[in-house]
C-alpha cells in the first residue's frame, strides 16, 4: 500500500538533550570531528544507517535510548562541552575581527549550488563544492558572509548503472523538513516570502529556507509553494534542469529574489546589510539589476545606479570556454522584464544592453550571463593564474584596444576546506605532532608559507598512515561495488570475486570528477594492452578507482562512462580497476585520503582550477596531472608529476590524446611505480615518503580555502567595500555623467605626434630619453585623461611584452589648434630588442581601472618621429 500523504515526525528530546537539536541544525557538525563523534555515540547503528546525518539520526533513534542518554552523566558532559565549543565558535572573535583596516560590514555571496554536506544535496560538481568550502572557510575566519542559493526539490540526480554499464539517473524527492534547514519566519510566525512578477500578470512566489553553516547563514529559495501554479512550483525542481525559460526563471529567482531574501533576512535578524555582493559565476548576475532598481527607487537614474552597484560588486568566472556560460535569446529576456513583468521601472533596452555580445565574434541576438556579470562588477577574477589569463583572452572583446593582459580580470586561485576533506587520521597525526589547536588553526586560518613540523613526523608513522587510509578505501570500494552490482541485477552468488577487489599494499590511483569530454575520463584506455600490463604487473602493479557523473543530457559523456565500466567489468582486470557510481561528497571524503596518486588529465587549458587534487594532496596523496588549473601554478617535481601537453598547432585531437596517453603510461611505468615499490635500508619507500612529506609541507598551506578567502577579503572585498562607501549618490551621478561625456567625445581624442630626444635606433643600457607627445583632446581636458608611455622588450612583430607604464605630464596649455603637449622620461632599463608606444586613457579618481570604459587612443603610423625600436 502506498501512503497518500507523508509527514516528518520530529522526536521530542528530553530537556537535558535539547542542545542536540541546535548541534544538528548547525552544519558545522559536517566538518567538526567532536560533534560527529558525539552523534555517533547516540546510536552507532542508526548513525551509519543515516549516512552520518544528525537530523535523520535524531528522527530514528528510539525514545528509550534518548531517555537513557538523558541520565548518562558522561554523555551529558560531552554534550555540554561540544555545545559550549559551538557557542564560542559562533560568537567569539576570529581572524576577520582582529584584521586591521576597513572591512565590509557584510558580504552577500550568491551561487547556483552549494556543496556543504552530503546531507544537503544541493550541488553537482566543483562549482558547488567550491561555494560550500568558501562558506565554511568564511565561517572559520569570522567573515560576515551571507550565502544565497536555491533549494532544489530533487537536488542533482543520483547515478546508477544498467547491466551493460549505461548511466541511469534517479531524482529522489527531498523533503525540506527532513533536511538540516529551517524556514525563515516573519515576526508573526508566518513563513517569510519573496516574489517575482511574471509576464501575463502572474507571480512567482518563494519561501526562504535557512541553513546555518557555522557562523554563516545560507538562504535558499524554494518555489514549491501552494500559491504558485504548477509551472512556477517546478522552477526550483532540479539543479541545471529544464529548458531555456526554466533556467532563466531559476536565475531571476536566484539573483533578484536572492537580493530580496537578503533584505528580508537582515530586516528580521538585525544582520548588517551587505556592502559587497559576490556573484559566483554568471547564474546570479540579475542581482545587479535588482540593486539598480532599489537605487532608482531612492532617486538615482539608471546610469548612476549602475555605477553605485558596480562599485560594490565582485564577479568570479569559473569557465574557460564560452559553451560553459548560460546564454538566452534576447526576446526571451525582454519578455520577462519591463512594464508587464519584473523590474517594470527599468528600461528593457538598458537591461538587454548589459548582457548583449556587442563585440567582434559575439552573437548579437544572445544575452550572455557572464558578460552581464562583468559589466555589473567593478572587480572580477578567474580561479587560478592560468584561468585568469584564459579569461582575459576570452572576454577581451569587452575591452577593445587593450591587450589581454590589461583586461581587468585578476585571479584568486581556489582552495579547499581542509577540515572537511582531511581524514581524521591525518588530523590526529598532526595533532600528535603540534597539538590539536595549532593543527586546527593551520588547517583553517593558514597563513604560514610552509608546514615544517611535518618534517619531524617519523617515516614509519607516515607510511603506516598511508597504508591505513588505503586499507579503509579498499573496504569502502568493496561495499560500494557490491551494492552497485546488486543494483545492476547481479545475485549474491555471482559476487564472491568482490572480496578480492583491490589490495591495500598496491599503488592506488584515483580519478573522480564530472564527465564532460574535456576531462578525458577514458584517456587511460587509449592503449588497453599497455594499461592491462600496468594493472597486472607481477612486481609493480597499479590499481585504479574511478568515479564520475555525466550530465543527464550528455549522451557522449554517458558513452565514456559505459566504455570505462565495460573495461572495468573484464574478469581479467576487475580486481584492479573499479568504477563507482553516484560520485558525491560522502564517497569523495573516503576516496581522496585512500589514494596514493590523484590523476587529472584534462585538455589544457580547459580546467579552470580543479580542486580534487588539492583535497587529495592534503591527505598526503601525490598528484599526476596535466599542467592545467592550479597544478600549472604550483607543480614542483618534489611532490608530483606533470603529464606533458601535446598542444602543437598541427596536432589533431586524436593524435594529441595518443601522445598524452603514451606520456601517462611512461610516467607510471618508469617514474611512479618504481618510486612507490623501491625500498630503502629500513624496508620503507624512503623517496616516496619524502614526496608525501614535501606535498604536505609545501602544498598544504597553499591549497587551503582559508588562504583563498583571506585573498578575497584583502584583494577584492575590502577594496569593493571602500568603493561602495565612496560611491555615494552624488559621486555616482558625477561618475555616470562623466563617463557619458567621455564616451560621447572620445572620437576627438588623438595622438598626433610623438618624438624623442634622440633619433638613433640604438642606445646604451641605463640611458634616459626625453619623450614629447602632442595630443588632441577635443572638448575634453587634461583632467579627463592620462597620457602614458609604455615600454619593454619586443618580439619579432614589435609587440611589447611585460610593458612598463609611465604617466606623462602636460606642459603648459593648449596650442592655437587646441593640441596639448605631454612630456616625460623613458628609461632604457633592458638590453636587447626594446620598444615603446604611447596612448591616452580616460582618467577619473573613481575608476578602478584605466581600461574600465574600454576606450583608448594610440598613435597613427605617420604621427611618429624618431620613435620605434631601440637597442636592437
Amino acid at each position: 500500500m502506498k501512503a497518500i500523504r507523508r509527514f516528518t515526525v520530529r522526536p521530542v528530546l528530553p530537556e537535558p538533550l535539547r542542545p542536540l537539536s541546535d548541534l544538528a541544525r548547525n552544519l558545522r557538525w559536517s566538518w567538526h570531528t567532536e560533534t560527529r563523534d558525539l552523534f555517533q555515540s547516540v546510536d552507532p547503528e542508526h548513525w551509519a544507517a543515516s549516512g552520518g546525518d544528525p537530523v535523520r539520526l535524531l528522527g530514528s533513534v528510539r525514545p528509550a535510548r534518548l531517555a537513557e542518554l538523558a541520565e548518562d552523566r558522561r554523555f551529558l558532559r560531552r554534550l555540554t562541552a561540544v555545545a559550549d565549543d559551538l557557542h564560542d565558535y559562533v560568537s567569539g572573535e576570529r581572524w576577520y575581527q582582529a584584521h586591521p583596516g576597513e572591512l565590509p560590514a557584510a558580504v552577500a555571496y550568491f551561487s547556483p549550488e552549494f556543496g556543504i554536506t552530503a546531507a544537503l544535496p544541493q550541488y553537482s560538481g566543483g562549482l558547488g563544492i567550491l561555494a560550500g568550502d568558501h562558506l565554511k572557510a568564511a565561517s572559520d575566519l569570522g567573515v560576515p558572509l551571507i550565502g544565497v542559493g536555491l533549494l532544489y526539490r530533487h537536488g542533482y540526480f543520483r547515478q546508477t548503472l544498467s547491466r551493460d554499464g549505461w548511466q541511469q539517473e534517479h531524482y529522489p524527492v527531498l523533503d525540506p523538513n527532513e533536511l538540516p534547514v529551517a524556514l525563515l519566519k516573519e515576526a508573526d510566525g508566518t513563513p517569510a516570502r519573496v516574489s517575482l512578477a511574471l509576464p501575463g500578470g502572474t507571480r512567482l512566489h518563494a519561501r526562504i529556507w535557512l541553513a546555518q553553516v557555522g557562523r554563516v547563514p545560507l538562504l535558499m529559495l524554494d518555489s514549491d509553494v501552494e500559491e504558485n501554479g504548477l509551472g512556477e512550483r517546478g522552477v526550483t525542481d532540479r539543479l541545471y534542469g529544464g529548458g531555456s525559460e526554466h533556467r532563466l526563471l531559476q536565475e531571476m529567482l536566484l539573483g533578484i529574489g536572492g537580493v530580496r531574501a537578503v533584505r528580508t533576512y537582515c530586516r528580521l535578524t538585525g544582520h548588517a546589510d551587505p556592502e559587497v555582493f559576490h556573484t559566483n559565476e554568471g547564474h546570479a548576475g540579475f542581482l545587479g539589476l535588482e540593486r539598480i532598481a532599489e537605487l532608482c527607487d531612492q532617486g538615482l537614474d539608471f546610469d548612476a545606479g549602475l555605477e553605485a552597484v558596480r562599485a560594490g560588486t565582485v564577479f568570479t568566472t569559473h569557465t574557460p570556454v564560452p559553451a560553459g556560460i548560460d546564454r538566452f535569446d534576447r526576446e526571451l529576456v525582454a519578455r520577462h522584464f519591463g512594464p508587464d513583468a519584473e523590474l517594470p521601472r527599468l528600461d528593457v533596452g538598458r537591461i538587454l544592453a548589459l548582457g548583449m555580445e556587442t563585440y567582434p565574434g559575439g552573437e548579437p541576438n544572445l544575452f550572455n550571463m557572464a558578460v552581464m556579470g562583468l559589466r555589473l562588477a567593478q572587480r572580477a577574477n578567474g580561479v587560478s593564474l592560468l584561468h585568469g589569463q584564459v579569461s582575459r583572452e576570452m572576454f577581451s572583446g569587452l575591452w577593445p584596444g587593450f591587450d589581454p593582459e590589461e583586461v581587468p580580470i585578476t585571479s584568486v586561485t581556489n582552495g579547499v576546506h581542509a577540515p572537511t576533506w582531511v581524514a581524521p587520521e591525518v588530523f590526529r597525526l598532526g595533532a600528535r605532532q603540534i597539538g590539536a589547536q595549532r593543527t586546527e588553526d593551520a588547517l583553517t586560518v593558514g597563513g604560514s608559507e610552509r608546514w615544517d613540523s611535518v618534517g619531524d613526523i617519523p617515516d614509519q608513522d607516515v607510511w603506516e598512515l598511508r597504508r591505513t587510509l588505503r586499507e579503509q578505501l579498499v573496504t569502502e570500494v568493496r561495499e560500494r561495488l557490491r551494492a552497485s552490482w546488486r543494483q545492476r541485477g547481479a545475485g549474491t552468488a555471482e559476487l564472491g570475486w568482490i572480496d578480492g577487489v583491490l589490495d591495500p599494499d598496491v599503488l592506488t590511483i584515483g580519478f573522480a570528477r564530472r564527465v564532460p569530454s574535456y576531462k578525458r575520463l577514458t584517456l587511460m584506455l587509449r592503449d588497453r594492452d599497455r594499461l592491462m600490463e600496468l594493472l597486472l604487473h607481477p612486481e609493480r602493479p597499479i590499481q585504479i578507482v574511478v568515479a564520475g557523473k555525466a550530465h543527464p543530457a550528455d549522451d557522449g559523456g554517458k558513452r565514456l562512462v559505459q566504455e570505462l565500466v565495460r573495461f572495468a567489468d573484464d574478469p581479467r582486470v576487475r580486481h584492479r580497476i573499479v568504477f563507482l557510481p553516484d560520485y558525491g561528497m560522502a564517497m569523495a571524503q573516503k576516496l581522496y585520503p585512500g589514494c596514493d596518486i590523484w590523476l587529472n588529465n584534462p585538455l589544457r587549458p580547459l580546467e579552470a582550477c580543479g580542486t580534487s587534487g588539492m583535497k587529495a594532496a592534503l591527505n598526503g596523496c601525490l598528484n599526476l596531472s596535466v599542467l592545467d588549473g592550479w597544478w600549472d601554478e604550483w607543480f614542483q617535481p618534489d611532490f608530483g608529476w606533470a603529464i606533458p601537453t601535446a598542444d602543437g598547432a598541427g596536432t589533431d585531437p586524436d593524435r594529441r590524446d595518443d601522445i598524452e596517453a603514451e606520456a601517462l603510461y611512461d610516467l607510471l611505468e618508469r617514474r611512479v611505480t618504481p618510486r612507490f615499490y623501491e625500498r630503502g635500508q629500513g624496508g620503507l619507500p624512503d623517496r616516496w615518503i619524502e614526496m608525501v612529506r614535501q606535498t604536505l609541507t609545501l602544498l598544504g598551506p597553499k591549497v587551503l580555502a582559508g588562504r583563498m578567502v583571506r585573498e578575497y577579503v584583502e584583494r577584492l572585498y575590502a577594496p569593493a567595500a571602500h568603493a561602495h562607501r565612496t560611491m555615494n549618490p552624488d559621486r555616482a551621478r558625477e561618475l555616470a555623467e562623466w563617463k557619458a561625456r567621455v564616451r560621447a567625445q572620445w572620437h576627438g581624442v588623438t595622438v598626433d605626434h610623438v618624438e624623442t630626444t634622440t633619433a638613433t635606433t640604438t642606445a646604451e643600457l641605463g640611458t634616459t630619453l626625453g619623450l614629447r607627445v602632442h595630443v588632441g583632446l577635443g572638448v575634453l581636458g587634461p583632467d579627463d585623461v592620462e597620457v602614458q608611455a609604455l615600454s619593454g622588450r619586443v618580439d619579432e612583430e614589435d609587440r611589447i611584452a611585460d610593458a612598463t607604464t609611465v604617466p606623462l605630464k602636460p606642459v603648459g596649455g593648449p596650442d592655437p589648434e587646441g593640441r596639448w603637449v605631454y612630456e616625460g622620461p623613458l628609461s632604457l632599463d633592458r638590453t636587447g630588442p626594446f620598444g615603446y608606444t604611447v596612448r591616452v586613457l580616460p582618467a577619473h579618481r573613481l575608476l578602478a581601472s584605466g581600461a574600465e570604459l574600454g576606450v583608448v587612443a594610440v598613435p597613427s603610423e605617420d604621427g611618429v618621429e624618431g620613435a620605434g625600436l631601440l637597442m636592437r
